[in-house]
């Protein structure tokens, strides 16, 4: 058995209360047994992207820096492995990322994952500040479990928990910024309901376990719906969070449902590789 914490958190202006508030519930999570803990996408500041702004460029930081350092230090202190959500990254050269950080439960970088897919709609204008993912999907052994991590809009992409499947994960944790804004009723289709019934499917038909977590609270246009959750291999949830409070959501998971799951109908082993050629047309 192995327990996931996930940090369902609300966001201010002000970035030191942020590590401050994020630092005190990776510290709850701890206390109630989490080994394996993660953020939510961008945790350290308001959701910028809601607007194209040269201004917020100023978020943007190298690793190691700022940022980095209070993850390896929440990870250590408490003797967890932590998924850093993700952050603004300047890479140095020009360009920028929405990057993921992984440190092991002695504050050691353990993987590092850039987001792949970039959104470019009304309050999500991450184009403007990101560039697609450069390092390819990225697996970490934790000596728990073997996890990989994808951002927000890779969820939506069927092919990004396939491949990390084949490529020997376990847990795909969703670190995520989402949620409803004025011209979106809860009833359209890209509603807090899709969004879980998504990663349920890739929980089911790729036979891993999946742990989405999301931001909660209004900023700007934007009301993040929270409904933190992890799913099982079968795609039933075992714990979820609510769609309006902070909180720290703590999972219980056995890893033998894998094994159950995935020799059950063998969709893996049933595989037709050399039918798909057009998905990467």
């Amino acid at each position: 058995m192995l327990k996931i914490g996930l940090i369902q958190n609300k966001v201010s202006e002000n970035v030191p209360e942020n590590l401050e508030n994020a630092s005190r519930l990776i510290k709850q999570a701890a206390r109630r047994g989490a080994e394996l803990v993660c953020l939510p996408e961008l945790f350290a500041h308001r959701y910028f992207a809601q607007a194209k702004a040269k201004r917020f460029f100023e978020f943007a930081e190298c690793v190691p820096g700022r940022l980095s350092k209070f993850l390896a230090e929440c990870a250590s202190a408490n003797r967890v492995f932590l998924i850093g959500g993700s952050i603004f990254e300047s890479a140095g050269d020009g360009k920028f990322y929405n990057t993921s950080l992984m440190y092991d439960p002695r504050g050691r970088l353990a993987g590092k994952y850039r987001k792949m897919h970039i959104p470019h709609d009304p309050n999500y204008y991450e184009q403007y500040y990101f560039s697609p993912g450069n390092l390819g999907y990225v697996q970490v052994d934790t000596g728990k479990a073997v996890i990989a991590p994808l951002i927000c809009y890779d969820q939506w992409y069927p092919e990004a928990a396939r491949v990390n499947t084949i490529q020997g994960a376990q847990i795909i944790f969703y670190p995520t910024a989402i949620g409803w804004f004025k011209a979106l009723k809860r009833d359209e289709p890209f509603s807090a309901r899709r969004w879980e019934d998504a990663m349920r499917a890739h929980a089911s038909l790729n036979g891993v376990f999946v742990a989405a977590v999301n931001r909660v609270g209004r900023e700007g246009d934007l009301r993040f719906w929270g409904g933190s959750f992890i799913a099982d291999p079968f795609g039933e949830v075992v714990a979820r969070a609510s769609h309006s409070k902070e909180e720290v959501l703590v999972g219980v998971i056995d890893l033998e449902r894998i094994r159950e799951s995935q020799e059950g109908w063998r969709f893996l082993h049933n595989r037709r590789p050399q039918s798909y050629a057009d998905l990467i047309r």
